[in-house]
């Protein structure tokens, strides 16, 4: 390799593969010549290498290709080793086995020149086991297992097309296999077997922006979200950094109170089991836990967190749960009291309902140590609250808070233990992308004796709906009715009440005033009445047992995953339950059937994880990364985007290794 005047004669670019990664540099200078030689006989070589001489004729596009083949990213600006860039028809490298960026010059198709780009890396190690992690990454993310005609993919290189099938032909140079991908305007793209590592699977919540191939706007997108990716990884590793950092007492080994297992009404799940483990191998370090408890809906999260809070209070230490709504946050501490009520543990509850001098003499006795668990809503970041040792924050229905809110919440004091509770499930990619950050404990399993709820969609009738509300009462239990029109409510418990069912009915929704919805749901979970007519303010994790009919009209102004969790609100315990989603009698919409239909499918307990719903998976991600953070998942898909995610956070912390 000439360098006089930074013009180079000749140059090798090798592929991005574990065999050339683990090389030095020295070493490709020294086997140039036995590399040129065995180039000309061995497949191996051929297809893993490109040998380039100034004045060679080649056609760009096909040299364009050829770096595609070798695994090299298109990116909008070259900045680090296994990437390429074009403008017009200058192509700037940056190969695997250089420390230097070349830039090649065409004119037509031959090369007119190459020579030094002007970016230059010093640690070429540090690199390569970026790189290393990459192609594993990339490979992790990629997940195309039964992809069907029509479905959308990302290309790392080329953006979002329609995947067409599997193209075997003699006429494709080289290959026999490939992905056919459509672009606008009919443009196809041959992706060889082989490179799936530069396809993932496109989840997001519409259809997504399909370009030509060959538009710079992919790449500039591309830049973006990396960049927006690597500014919310910082803030992501500062947390950790601070975490790693703070430091408490560990907990002595104290096992929780077994009244509490005499008090639980059903078996302990295997998935239960691992978390409690988990925790209490959290509170036996003096690094402050953050575990998120990840499960679907109805799946015991918060028998892990009552546990938990009581594991910190019998060490001496306070609890504090938030909650994002007082409905909630009462339902929890009623649970809490009449759970604990055999337990020398005190429980209170705060909201701003409360009477003044209530609230003050909770204050008072806080700041004393005389409370151990205090539950409430975001009353208790008041200025005013004062915890005298305050041990471990939970944070309920996690997926309502965004990143920036729940480290505000962590901020109340550095080395408290932090324990999340996620009612929507955490997509495999996100998982992944976050594990090096965040302890996530997954429940899978459904309690002993749960059953699945029997779902029915069907078209709006009165005398479906009458059998089903008198099926209930008749056995002792109690409805959900959702009817999600405030306007309208009123006049459709005159319907409800024209029924001959024996129901009693109340209303529930977010405009009454915060007392009298409290009221409204303790006077449901005492039996008062035994059909609550309600909003969509059900979706918000109440647990109530005895309710095992769910009733929903109009299903078709709810997107699946609200759904999904609301129908998560009946089937509590070892009773069949029944859910009933009805539609307007006139014709449904193409996407309201294709809701409906996957929702009647996804019967199967804990099918929130194993079923591909998709905008219930862009959910679960959109709530635990933030609202920033979920337009730019939507322009690249989810998979992309945790990859992209996943190798900056890798990136990010190398350099401050």
């Amino acid at each position: 390799m000439s360098r006089g005047d930074e013009s180079i004669d000749k140059v090798l670019i090798c592929s991005i593969t574990p065999y050339f990664l683990e090389r030095g540099h020295f070493w490709y200078e020294e086997n140039l010549s036995r590399i040129l030689k065995i180039r000309k006989t061995q497949t191996f070589w051929q297809e893993n290498t490109l040998f380039l001489e100034r004045d060679q004729k080649i056609n760009l596009s096909e040299f364009l290709r050829k770096l595609d083949e070798l695994g090299y990213e298109k990116v909008f600006k070259v900045s680090s080793p296994g990437e390429f860039s074009q403008k017009g028809g200058v192509i700037d490298v940056f190969p695997i086995n250089l420390k230097f960026a070349l830039r090649f010059d065409f004119l037509g198709n031959k090369i007119e020149n190459i020579e030094r780009s002007g970016i230059e890396i010093e640690d070429t190690e540090k690199e390569k086991e970026i790189l290393k992690k990459k192609l594993k990454s990339q490979k992790l993310f990629s997940d195309l297992k039964n992809l069907k005609t029509g479905d959308y993919l990302a290309h790392l290189d080329h953006g979002i097309g329609k995947f067409l099938g599997i193209l075997s032909s003699q006429k494709l140079p080289r290959q026999k296999k490939y992905y056919l991908l459509e672009y606008a305007q009919g443009d196809k793209l041959y992706v060889p077997l082989g490179l799936e590592r530069k396809l993932t699977r496109y989840i997001g919540f519409q259809n997504p922006q399909v370009s030509r191939l060959g538009s710079s706007l992919w790449q500039r997108t591309k830049r973006k979200i990396k960049e927006e990716a690597e500014t919310f990884a910082r803030e992501l590793l500062t947390i950790f950094a601070e975490k790693e950092i703070a430091e408490r007492p560990p907990y002595n080994g104290k096992e929780i109170s077994e009244t509490l297992d005499s008090t639980f009404p059903y078996s302990l799940t295997p998935d239960q089991i691992e978390a409690l483990k988990d925790i209490k191998k959290d509170m036996a370090k003096t690094k402050p836990m953050d575990r998120i408890i990840c499960g679907d809906v109805g799946f015991g999260k918060t028998e892990i967190a009552l546990r938990a809070a009581v594991q910190a209070a019998e060490n001496g230490n306070e609890v504090a749960m938030i909650c994002p709504t007082t409905i909630l946050a009462s339902q929890h501490f009623q649970t809490f009291k009449e759970r604990l009520k055999k337990i020398p543990l005190r429980v209170e509850f705060l909201s701003r309902l409360k009477k003044r001098s209530a609230q003050r003499k909770i204050l008072e006795d806080l700041e004393k140590g005389k409370i151990d668990i205090l539950i409430g809503t975001h009353r208790i970041l008041g200025k005013d609250v004062n915890f005298k040792n305050l041990g471990l924050l939970i944070i309920d229905d996690e997926q309502k808070f965004g990143v920036r809110q729940k480290e505000k919440l962590r901020k109340i004091k550095p080395e408290i233990d932090v324990l999340s509770l996620s009612a929507t499930p955490i997509p495999r990619t996100l998982y992944m992308a976050l594990s090096s950050l965040k302890d996530i404990s997954l429940i899978q399993t459904p309690p002993e004796g749960r059953r699945a709820i029997k779902t029915f969609v069907l078209p709006f009738k009165k005398n479906i709906i009458e059998k089903a509300i008198e099926s209930e009462i008749k056995r002792g239990g109690q409805i959900y009715f959702l009817h999600n029109r405030i306007e309208t409510i009123r006049n459709f418990k005159k319907f409800l009440e024209g029924l001959e069912t024996g129901s009693r009915i109340e209303i529930l929704h977010g405009r009454l005033k915060e007392t009298d919805m409290v009221k409204t749901m303790e006077d449901f979970q005492k039996g008062k009445f035994n059909l609550l007519l309600a909003t969509t303010i059900i979706e918000n994790g109440l647990d109530l047992p005895k309710v095992n009919t769910l009733i929903v009209d109009n299903a078709t102004k709810l997107g699946l995953s609200q759904a999904y969790q609301i129908r998560g609100r009946i089937g509590r315990s070892y009773i069949q339950s029944f859910a009933y989603f009805f539609y307007p009698k006139r014709s449904l919409a193409p996407l309201a059937r294709k809701r409906l239909k996957a929702l009647k499918e996804a019967t199967e307990l804990g099918s929130g994880y194993r079923i591909s719903l998709q905008d219930l998976e862009i959910r679960g991600a959109g709530n635990i990364l933030g609202k920033e953070q979920s337009g730019n998942i939507n322009k690249i898909g989810l998979n992309l985007y945790c990859q992209i995610l996943s190798e900056v956070i890798e990136r990010l912390k190398n350099v401050v290794k």
